[in-house]
């Protein structure tokens, strides 16, 4: 029989490397560690970003330029605080939580990271408050980090309340390898449906890529709105 490489992505090399990269390239903070302290404090699932996938958004709304964030899942506000930490003193990220819960905890995880004044929390599921969006200014950037089932409604969205040039990010669209079955279930379908629209509706230009980290094997899809 075989034996694995040493090097192989078993799950102890790939949350070696993960911390490897994180103790590297993430510093410590004390807001973002509690914003994941607070999870399971308050019973809330432990399903946030990787520090590393958060900075990814942080860095890529600086790279952007963007002043407008729209944010699909709030939860503890983990990635929302590293959001809003890249908008100039004069950005805004509109943040939908369909539970008040996680609502609650997200806007006292966002006080005491200083960045409250730059969120909006709304509450509600995504598409009773999305309609509420049209008609203001348009956002540079989309997150969708909520119920997979409906994730091409909010694909939909992104590209009728952003702009050409806006970017949209859409987390857990590998699911542990599930992504190539059909039928895994509605989490599993309303990815592929999700993947499926960026492929063929022409408002989007997309790529996925696979991630190995502490949250497991999964990836995120990154779209360009044309």
């Amino acid at each position: 029989m075989a034996h694995p490489h040493p090097y192989d992505p078993v799950p102890a090399r790939w949350d070696d490397v993960d911390d490897y990269l994180t103790s590297t390239l993430i510093a410590h903070d004390d807001a973002l560690a509690a914003s994941i302290a607070s999870l399971a404090e308050e019973g809330l699932p432990e399903i946030e970003v990787a520090p590393l996938s958060g900075k990814l958004l942080h860095l890529l709304a600086r790279m952007t330029g963007a002043r407008r964030v729209l944010e699909i899942g709030t939860l503890g506000a983990y990635s929302t605080i590293w959001l809003a930490r890249a908008l100039p003193a004069e950005g805004r990220v509109v943040s939908i939580e369909a539970e008040p819960h996680n609502a609650a905890v997200a806007r006292r995880n966002l006080e005491r990271a200083g960045v409250a004044e730059r969120v909006e929390v709304r509450e509600g599921r995504g598409a009773d408050v999305l309609p509420a969006l049209e008609g203001g200014e348009p956002f540079d950037l989309v997150f969708i980090d909520a119920d997979k089932e409906s994730n091409i409604v909010y694909l939909d969205w992104a590209a009728r309340l952003g702009r050409p040039g806006t970017v949209v990010v859409v987390d857990n669209v590998v699911r542990s390898g599930h992504v190539v079955e059909t039928d895994a279930g509605a989490q599993v379908d309303g990815v592929r449906a999700g993947l499926a629209m960026l492929r063929d509706d022409p408002r989007f230009e997309a790529t996925a890529l696979q991630t190995l980290d502490r949250k497991g094997w999964d990836g995120i899809a990154i779209a360009l709105v044309v």
